[in-house]
């Protein structure tokens, strides 16, 4: 266990540059990335015989794939910048480097788009001859996906033009609402009845107190926070609305999520089931909030308090404690789960804690299949910050099997199968609780995984319907105000919450920091994850020698389709009964837990 000691806390990022923001060693390296993407340009942007002969495509394939993996549009440079201002959204130093790499990378990026949009417009009577060729194998699906996105793409110089506008149109818009939020720091009252001032990740987090003057303390802040900076935040969202309403026509895509449904390489009618199948359910997550408020001994939960924790598990959690946790559930389920973690805590792969102008949330992230993968959590040691340990981790999981097994051309991954791994591994940190647990603490336990299920299925919908909402609107009205925004967004909440919610003065204003929103339509794969991750926890249970079905998941990249990587899992998610199955069960867990509440006289 000594391997689990936090030494740092912090990110090390020596494994980019051993010196720090200054490293003399960025210059060199552009250097380099300038000379091998000018390599590649040179030697095939001439050249027309890859797109006819699949013997030289294969030659090309692989020099490509090799520049991916070692060098990319930005490097290493691109990513530690990155990295440093998540770590530090209020630095304008920080920002000026980051802005500069990504216009170097922009350039490189521009120059060697030619490669893939060639590859795209191959002729549609030559794609059996590719697909069928021996030595293309490794790379099928891969050419299958861009033949699928070619008539959704422009010319190269247009191309070039959309690339080039993405950070003043779209990026530092979004960088900017969430700079001001993290660097919003304001007095509220602490756990121990003093005040101080706190970060907006802090107020966050103490929404969800048990001591009610607390919550109620910091819902008042932040919603003072949300409503200073809502006029800005509608001045965002439009602009970003705009941008993607642009792209959106250029390209010809029908619907504002069309993109998204065809980066993430899945069927439309197979995200309208889900989103159907939860939203005719929503009766599950309303039953949900009148039991929590019965149990709380509130008439109604206001909208802050609907991630109140019940019972015992609103105990503290120190960071080395999350960690014995969860390593101990890691290693059962396969012991080179517990030692990818070990690997995380003792090589600085883990930021752990919240500090003014960092990035709030969490999140787990890669780019390169050369460079190392960076966890950010925001741990104030709350119950569900352990899970979200679990659940970044089990990101973790994905991309180091990826890494081991697949090439820089499969390693990304699109979000269709991106939260699964971190679905699958949430709910097993509660299972080491459950297994020794009185009636009371199994109440506790059961509710805790309720607020999950309900926070990443019927919320994420309610969110992607939000943003179904709002686009649409944009798009007949061409501008919303933040009261209309704000109205279309209780509109969601409501119809998911039902009358258990109160929707409180301030409530409206909370879309201003849903950072899921900015990034359209992704919301859809929390749910399909979680429903996704449950039918594998099952099988799992039921068979411990499952997990190697689960490791070969995880090793999969995006060499397959999503729907097929599931199906090698028995696992059918182009079937509406699926998601209602999943759902089933969430009902089942419900009823059990209003049974187990009125045999403990709770309710």
């Amino acid at each position: 266990m000594s391997k689990l000691v936090p030494k740092q806390t912090e990110w090390n990022l020596s494994s980019l540059f051993k010196a720090g923001d200054n490293d003399p060693a960025m210059a060199s390296e552009r250097e380099i990335l300038t000379k091998q993407a000018t390599k590649f340009i040179d030697k095939w942007q001439p050249r027309d015989d890859y797109l006819t002969d699949p013997e030289v495509l294969t030659e090309a394939l692989v020099e490509y794939e090799n520049w991916s993996a070692m060098y990319g549009a930005e490097g290493n440079e691109g990513f530690y910048f990155w990295l440093r201002t998540s770590q530090d959204q209020l630095s304008s130093e920080l920002k000026a480097k980051n802005q500069l790499i990504t216009n170097f990378g922009l350039d490189i990026g521009n120059r060697i788009q030619f490669f893939e949009l060639k590859i795209a417009k191959i002729e549609p009577k030559l794609h059996a001859k590719f697909l069928s060729h021996p030595k293309l194998a490794a790379y099928k699906h891969y050419l299958e996906r861009a033949f699928e996105a070619a008539q959704y793409l422009l010319s190269e110089p247009e191309e070039k033009i959309l690339n080039l506008k993405s950070s003043p149109a779209y990026y530092n818009w979004v960088k900017m609402t969430s700079s001001f939020l993290s660097g919003d720091l304001r007095d509220s009252l602490t756990e121990d009845g003093q005040r101080q001032p706190m970060s907006y990740e802090q107020l966050v987090s103490l929404v969800s107190s048990n001591n009610k003057a607390v919550r109620d303390q910091a819902a008042e802040t932040l919603n003072a926070i949300l409503a200073d900076h809502a006029d800005v935040a509608e001045n965002e969202i439009n602009s970003i609305l705009a941008n993607k309403k642009i792209d959106d026509e250029l390209r010809g895509f029908e619907r504002p999520d069309s993109s998204r449904h065809l980066g993430d390489d899945v069927e439309t009618a197979m995200v309208d089931a889900l989103i159907k199948a939860v939203s005719d359910r929503n009766d599950i997550a309303q039953r949900f909030y009148k039991l929590k408020a019965k149990l709380l001994g509130l008439p109604k939960l206001a909208y802050h308090e609907r991630n109140i924790e019940y019972g015992e598990l609103g105990r503290e959690y120190s960071y080395e404690e999350a960690l014995r946790l969860v390593h101990e559930v890691y290693s059962r389920l396969d012991p080179d789960f517990g030692a990818i973690l070990e690997d995380y805590v003792s090589n600085g792969k883990i930021d752990v804690y919240p500090r003014k102008g960092k990035s709030g949330g969490a999140f787990c992230v890669d780019i390169l299949i050369s460079q190392p993968t960076f966890v950010l959590l925001n741990f104030t040691n709350k119950t569900k910050d352990v899970t979200t340990l679990a659940h970044e981790m089990g990101h973790a999981l994905h991309s180091e099997y990826r890494r081991r097994h697949q090439t820089a051309l499969s390693f990304q991954i699109p979000m269709a199968t991106a939260e699964v791994a971190s679905q699958y591994t949430e709910d097993f940190v509660m299972d080491e609780l459950v297994a020794q647990a009185d009636d009371e603490l199994k109440l506790a336990i059961q509710m805790s995984r309720l607020n999950d299920a309900v926070s990443s299925i019927f919320r994420q919908i309610a969110c992607y319907k939000f943003e179904l909402a709002i686009h649409t609107e944009f798009r007949e009205k061409g501008y919303l105000s933040k009261e209309a925004i704000g109205q279309l967004f209780q509109n969601e909440m409501v119809a998911y919450m039902g009358e258990a919610v109160e929707q409180s003065p301030g409530s409206e204003n909370w879309w201003v920091y849903w950072s899921h929103i900015r990034n359209f339509f992704y919301v859809y794969a929390y749910a399909g994850g979680l429903l996704i991750g449950k039918a594998m926890q099952n099988a799992t249970r039921k068979d411990a020698k499952f997990v190697e079905k689960v490791k070969q998941f995880l090793a999969a990249g995006s060499s397959k389709s999503p729907a097929q990587i599931f199906a090698d899992m028995d696992i059918d998610i182009t079937d509406a009964k699926f998601w209602n199955q999943g759902l089933d069960e969430i009902e089942a867990l419900l009823v059990e837990t209003e049974a187990l509440a009125k045999r403990l006289n709770k309710i």
